[in-house]
């Protein structure tokens, strides 16, 4: 049977949705775990030093593709330890930016995958929140400082606040402990609202951001609607499961023998936005009709 790799930067237990995407995807293209395709899972439990020497070690077990999902870092890993193996990635940066692939249509060489986008949409994130608290003054955004898209991530939601006159303040974390440490800062801050920027050690510690965010009364919007889910306010983003989905897809496909050279890098075609209306009551916050309307989804 073939092998796949799998390689994600978080941690087992808190990566069920995400495994269970990869999963769906893979067997959209006939592939079943366990019947007809192994899957070596390798996980680096929120510490991205971890992820080239995961990588190596599927490399050296000579797998049939390599698939990273929702990690520029583990993209970057694993094109960096092979030009032989096939490698799928999803991610929500520019891939071209980042040099994992040549162009979107034509990605070349031996990598491929999605691009959710995610990344790049600080400033609708802003809007809505501002469309909901339309007399905030300061945003506290919360960016993983370990990430190789945080510069880009910074300067993007300062000139998004800088278009709607407002303060940005930024929160750099890399650490479970940070993310305590910063939400203990922003009384002195006085942030009016948090934005959550997309990243994986942020996803992976999503309970403990929504329950600070809670307890501080602290209005926030996430990239990923699993926040909201669990109590978070609002979210605004691609599907990431159906970035991951697709992304199984493709490794399916190459496993049927396309190479991902051939297979251009698909871009989210779908963007949710997610608005939990118990949370808000909580928060005693009056929703506008208008952002109801706007709302794909309302969480009663």
């Amino acid at each position: 049977m073939p092998v796949v790799g799998f390689v994600y930067p978080g941690a087992p237990l808190l990566s069920t949705g995400i495994v269970a995407a990869f999963r769906k995807g893979l067997g959209e293209t006939g592939f079943v775990e366990g019947r007809n395709v192994v899957v070596e899972f390798r996980f680096a439990y929120n510490d991205n030093a971890r992820l080239p020497e995961l990588v190596a070690d599927l490399v050296r077990r000579r797998v049939a593709v390599i698939v990273t999902l929702g990690s520029t870092p583990a993209a970057l890993a694993a094109k960096a330890a092979t030009t032989s193996i096939p490698v799928v990635f999803s991610v929500g940066t520019d891939p071209v930016e980042f040099g994992l692939v040549a162009s979107f249509n034509h990605p070349g060489g031996n990598v491929t995958g999605v691009s959710s986008q995610n990344s790049e949409l600080a400033a609708k994130r802003l809007g809505l929140m501002l469309d909901l608290l339309p007399n905030v003054e300061r945003f506290a955004v919360l960016v993983n400082a370990s990430n190789p898209n945080a510069e880009s991530l910074t300067k993007d939601v300062q000139a998004a606040g800088s278009v709607v006159g407002r303060q940005i303040e930024i929160l750099a974390v890399s650490t479970a402990r940070d993310i305590d440490a910063a939400f203990a800062s922003l009384a002195q801050k006085r942030a009016d609202a948090l934005v959550v920027s997309p990243d994986p050690l942020l996803d992976n510690r999503r309970l403990q951001i929504v329950t600070l965010a809670a307890h501080q009364r602290l209005p926030a919007i996430y990239s990923f609607r699993e926040n909201v889910d669990i109590g978070g306010l609002m979210s605004y983003g691609s599907s990431a499961a159906d970035r991951d989905r697709q992304a199984a897809v493709y490794a399916g496909r190459i496993l049927k023998g396309e190479a991902p050279g051939s297979l251009p890098v698909m871009r989210a075609a779908k963007f949710e936005f997610v608005l939990n209306l118990q949370t808000a009551r909580a928060l005693g916050l009056d929703v506008p009709a208008t952002l109801l309307a706007q709302a794909d989804e309302v969480i009663e």
